[in-house]
């Protein structure tokens, strides 16, 4: 289904991301693992094999991300499909009244550079390669996809800076689209719940279990695989474009 396409996928040392690039080789494609250089990112390349090549990324660096999409086009030839999935998140209340301490704006503000900033960073540099590519029948170039998270719509008690970075790149999206219709590039956004990723693998077994009888049906924490299966599913459907995709279980956090 995805044989010889080529990607870049942010964050995808681990969680979400790697379990993208997993589904996009196995589905005979090949793929730029792009991750922070402290990651396992070169470790999982190995691990994958020769359809993919790791390259040290800051997505909210132009240079990095510039360098990261040099080395696609030198190792690939092309690029026909970004995938971003890096992010970081916080938990702080934006007033604490037992401690008299306000929200650093410090904090609120790295997570919507890594976050929002760093997913338009990518956007914006893998649309001009992806727009190099002679287009099909259909005029279309590549795909786009971002992640957003359900915190978009249903933020938790101190997911302030979190949930507006997410709540950013589900806005984003379709002004997005628009822009890159008369170039032939779609783009999507998908919004998952609460997925085996290693932040919540992280926690005590009780507290996974906890959260995972908070999803209504199917009851129990996302496969990051399920995640890739949509990304494919938007990959190849051409249909698919200016949309964000709940991916959840049906779930609605509570406060």
């Amino acid at each position: 289904m995805l044989k010889g396409l080529v990607s870049v996928v942010t964050g995808s040392a681990s969680g979400l991301g790697r379990a993208t690039v997993e589904r996009i080789v196995r589905e005979g494609g090949r793929a730029v693992i792009c991750d922070l250089p402290t990651s396992q990112g070169a470790k999982v390349a190995e691990e994958i094999g020769d359809s993919v090549i790791f390259v040290p990324t800051d997505v909210s660096s132009a240079s990095d991300v510039e360098n990261a999409l040099a080395a696609c086009k030198d190792k690939f030839g092309r690029l026909d499909v970004a995938v971003n999935c890096a992010g970081i998140g916080i938990a702080v209340k934006t007033y604490n009244h037992n401690k008299k301490l306000s929200h650093s704006f410090e904090d609120f503000m790295r997570v919507q550079t890594v976050n929002l900033g760093g997913t338009f960073n990518v956007i914006r540099l893998a649309s001009a390669l992806i727009a190099e590519n002679e287009p099909n029948t259909d005029g279309q170039r590549g795909v786009i996809i971002n992640t957003a998270s359900v915190a978009a719509f249903d933020g938790q008690i101190g997911q302030a800076a979190y949930s507006a970075s997410k709540g950013g790149i589900v806005g984003m999206t379709l002004p997005i689209a628009r822009d890159l219709a008369p170039v032939g590039i779609r783009i999507c956004t998908i919004a998952p719940g609460l997925f085996k990723t290693p932040l919540l693998m992280s926690l005590p077994e009780k507290v996974q279990n906890f959260l995972a009888k908070t999803v209504p049906f199917p009851q129990r924490l996302g496969d990051p695989d399920e995640y890739a299966m949509m990304v494919q599913a938007i990959i190849t459907n051409p249909m698919m474009n200016g949309e964000t995709i709940r991916v959840d279980g049906a779930i609605r956090m509570q406060p």
